[in-house]
């Protein structure tokens, strides 16, 4: 049972690896959205219709494109990522909402489809034809996978998108205004913010204010405590790039008003949507409790918004509102992202493990057993694809168990312990690889290096 247990925790730790290795590289362009939306929107600090035509298409299109690309290319290198990202856009198309979750779907999933492909193919492909199969292949896959996305993953989105929104309207509805965040906090992560905003709460709150010239609907989902709590938790207890990388995002989600700012950061560690949970709900509670509503939608979402819009005599009952969502959702979060910089540092001791045993490698010399080759061209795919084919097939006749995989000069994997590299660009390979074995050849197709290859590896009884 106990065995069990840990692996089951194992698998949820390297799924969260996942999750944040598909989501933390692109917190730049994250950042470049989100100071864009902040500064040009009609409702910003410098409002300009031409800068902010920008922001439609960089949110529904480029970022999770970016999400995409890197998911695949976690799975399966460069061509992982390209037909990741062809398989975003098909949920992109299928939905006229942020496809974040279908991004984080399809972009691993293309590059599970091609690695796949790939490892069942190319000990079949005939020699001088791998860049047009591969092409081709690439190309094929990743349209069905778009078509695929459009048709059934899209619509899947979209049905959870709705039914997040319902759920919203019911508990309003219900008269239950803080278990809305269970809602409300989920639905925001998917980037479903303005939808339940302006499309479910703008309208009850305008009703309301007709009657009682205040409403709390207009701050359900405006308050900026909860995300607020996130990023400064992970500023407090976070490590490396992330704790870096949250005064910037704290300054245009509180100031600026730009939420969505720190959805990666709670969708590279899902456990933390518990914590905004439980910060939106206390919010709402002490919204409740005080009194406290909006003569207006706060837009964008600032501190400053909300003051903007508070009644006379009412800006101190929001205030405590954001001060306690902040609180609790800061509170809450602390156990995840201790948990979460220990996988991050359980990830950097492998790393570290793992370097150091190509450094034992390197000190054995011509006494390494070679289990693995690369060849390494510019692009990965042409003539590096072509003569790992045909090394390949010189291995298998002289009966060596020896994997060969083709790879770009600069991304050659730290695991290889002979790379084959033309002789232009054996010192950039050298630089990709410094701790294997180099071999420079003149000629992919027929060069005399592979038998001199073979016939040494075969001596030394490698791969038997």
């Amino acid at each position: 049972m106990e065995a069990t247990a840990m692996g089951v925790r194992a698998r949820i730790q390297r799924f969260g690896r996942f999750l944040s290795g598909m989501v933390m590289p692109n917190i730049g362009a994250f950042i470049a959205w989100g100071l864009i939306t902040a500064f040009f929107i009609p409702t910003g600090w410098i409002p300009s219709e031409r800068f902010s035509a920008l922001v439609g298409p960089m949110i529904l299109n480029l970022l999770p494109l970016l999400i995409g690309f890197t998911g695949g290319r976690m799975v399966w290198g460069i061509r992982g990522g390209v037909v990741g990202a062809i398989a975003t856009m098909g949920v992109i198309v299928g939905a006229d909402i942020p496809m974040f979750l279908g991004a984080m779907v399809m972009g691993p999933l293309g590059g599970w489809v091609i690695k796949k492909w790939d490892k069942v193919i190319e000990p079949h492909i005939p020699v001088g034809f791998e860049m047009l199969i591969n092409n081709f292949s690439a190309g094929i896959l990743g349209g069905l996978l778009a078509m695929f996305a459009v048709v059934v993953i899209g619509p899947v989105v979209v049905a959870i998108s709705n039914a997040l929104m319902g759920g919203v309207g019911w508990i309003v509805n219900a008269g239950l205004l803080p278990f809305a965040s269970i809602f409300i906090e989920p639905g925001k992560i998917l980037f479903l913010n303005n939808a339940i905003n302006h499309g479910v709460l703008g309208p009850l709150g305008v009703a309301q204010v007709q009657e009682v010239g205040q409403s709390i609907f207009f701050l359900l989902e405006t308050n900026p405590g909860p995300g607020l709590g996130i990023l400064l938790a992970y500023y407090v207890f976070g490590k490396g790039m992330v704790k870096e990388s949250t005064p910037g995002s704290i300054i245009i989600h509180f100031f600026g008003g730009i939420h969505e700012i720190y959805f990666p950061y709670v969708l590279m560690n899902p456990a933390l949507i518990l914590a905004v949970m439980a910060g939106g709900f206390s919010g709402v509670l002490v919204f409740s409790v005080l009194g406290a509503g909006a003569v207006a939608t706060p837009s964008p979402g600032s501190i400053f918004a909300l003051m903007a819009v508070a009644p006379r005599g009412g800006h101190l009952s929001i205030l405590a509102g954001v001060i306690v969502a902040t609180a609790v959702s800061f509170a809450v979060a602390i156990p995840f992202i201790r948990r979460f910089n220990k996988r991050q540092e359980e990830g950097d001791a492998a790393l570290a493990a793992a370097k150091q045993q190509v450094q034992d490698i390197k000190g054995l010399g011509k006494d390494v057993t070679v289990k693995k080759i690369a060849f390494a061209c510019d692009a990965g795919m042409g003539s590096s694809a072509m003569g790992a084919n045909r090394l390949k097939k010189k291995l298998k006749a002289a009966g060596l168990d020896i994997l060969v995989e083709h790879a770009t000069v600069d991304d050659i994997p730290s695991d290889v312990q002979l790379v084959v590299s033309h002789v232009n660009l054996t010192p950039r390979a050298k630089v990709s690889a410094p701790n294997a074995q180099h071999v420079s050849i003149t000629n992919f197709v027929n060069a005399p290096e592979y038998d001199d290859i073979v016939k040494e590896l075969a001596g030394d009884g490698n791969g038997k």
